[in-house]
């Protein structure tokens, strides 16, 4: 069996980049698991892209919220 292709993504540059990859290896029936890390996780920095880019909503949501960068690295880190 196949692992999954493991998208990570957090921040408002990366859903938009993500978006077509997803949808491309979804197409082609490839398994995939999509992991926010709850850098970015207010409206206008988050769900807006996954409505707009017709992301799938995130299978994890690490939930990592504000911080420094240290505290977020780690915190995602940990979660992964």
């Amino acid at each position: 069996m196949t692992p999954p292709v493991v998208h990570i993504a957090g921040a408002r540059p990366n859903f938009p980049k993500a978006a077509p990859v997803v949808k491309a290896l979804e197409r082609a029936g490839v398994d995939q698991l999509l992991i926010h890390t709850g850098q970015h996780y207010d409206e206008t920095l988050s769900e807006i892209f996954f409505r707009q880019l017709a992301l799938p909503e995130p299978d994890i949501n690490l939930e990592v919220g504000s911080g420094t960068h240290a505290s977020q690295t780690a915190a995602i880190m940990v979660g992964l």
